[in-house]
């Protein structure tokens, strides 16, 4: 098939859209999620590893042949994942590894976005019965988790309906499709603000006692960084540390989260954590973190000041953590998104 790589019309209005909410970290964290459009059997979407903040200073978009990824995608093989076989012409750029999220969805539009408010209920065990009466005005469904790629665009799939244009990701964010980007950015809108609940802060940081733990190696995040939230309340501080949450974080900050024990210095924690919950007191950050680490660390933050105390969470099991640190498309994206 013979494809006209001139960029739709729209592609502009989307890029104000992808930096936009590339600049809210209450949407998107790092090189987390994408944004598409479709047109003429091409969909651009962002690429690997970028920043939809830099939509607007950057070429973040490459073209992929829809067409042939939705067919790889039936045909069940693991070509589907290889986003890099769908690209139209030449490019240095990846497509996003979560294109085949995109390519299943039929709008012309398709925002994908991690969204804390989302996932303050998405991490949730009881996340389709609490969703259910703050979405009921919608045309939504609830997928549940698997690792980003092929499979989950084949779950979600089996879950929407011709109607369906927003998809709550379980442990993963929120997928909204539009035929439009101004339909898509005022849907957007509705979903989050039909799921915002209330965040409170509490305690106050210890600054000194954080600056004389943190040795040559950590350094004391801003005090007005919700990271150090994690560590002044002891329910938060329990659910931090109970496991992972979603794919980004254990890709960017490793499995978990660490809390030092009272009375253990921090040269005692080997190998030594992205960042550490100090009881109490706040956070350190280890000075070599990189940009996506520490977005994703108060991301963790950001969400469970947003989860109700006696909230149950569902956490990744031992398996997902570990098929996503062994994904060679996720070392790819954490590699682009370092340098």
């Amino acid at each position: 098939m013979t494809f006209t790589l001139q960029p739709p019309g729209d592609l502009d209005d989307l890029k104000n859209l992808s930096a936009r909410i590339g600049h809210d970290p209450l949407l998107i964290q790092g090189a987390g999620g994408n944004t598409s459009v479709k047109a003429d059997g091409v969909m651009w979407i962002k690429a690997s590893g970028t920043l939809l903040a830099d939509a607007l200073e950057r070429s973040i978009f490459v073209p992929v042949d829809v067409s042939a990824m939705r067919n790889a995608m039936n045909e069940d093989t693991e070509r589907a994942d290889q986003t890099a076989n769908f690209i139209i012409g030449e490019g240095a750029l990846r497509p996003s590894i979560e294109t085949s999220l995109h390519a299943v969805l039929d709008k012309r539009i398709v925002v994908h976005a991690h969204c804390v408010k989302t996932l303050a209920f998405a991490t949730r065990s009881d996340a389709e019965e609490t969703l259910r009466g703050r979405l009921d005005a919608f045309n939504w469904c609830l997928v549940p988790y698997t690792k980003p790629g092929a499979n989950l665009a084949r779950k979600v799939l089996d879950r929407i309906n011709r109607d369906t244009d927003v998809v709550v990701l379980a442990n993963h964010g929120l997928l909204i499709a539009a035929d439009s980007v101004a339909n898509a950015e005022q849907l957007l809108m509705k979903v989050v603000s039909a799921l915002t609940s209330s965040s409170a802060a509490s305690g106050a940081v210890d600054q000194n006692g954080l600056y004389q733990m943190a040795g040559n190696m950590y350094e004391v995040p801003d005090p007005s960084d919700s990271v150090h939230q994690l560590a002044l309340h002891p329910n938060r501080l329990q659910k931090a540390t109970g496991g992972s949450l979603y794919p980004d974080h254990v890709i960017f900050c490793g499995i978990g989260a660490t809390a030092l024990k009272a009375g253990q210095p921090v040269s005692a924690l080997s190998p030594p954590p992205v960042f550490i919950i100090v009881p109490d007191k706040g956070a350190l950050m280890r000075r070599d973190a990189s940009s996506g680490a520490r977005a994703l660390a108060t991301c963790l933050a950001d969400v469970l000041m947003r989860v109700p105390d006696d909230a149950p969470l569902a956490y990744l099991t031992d398996a997902e953590n570990r098929e996503l640190l062994n994904w060679d498309a996720e070392k790819y994206r954490q590699a682009m998104n370092d340098g």
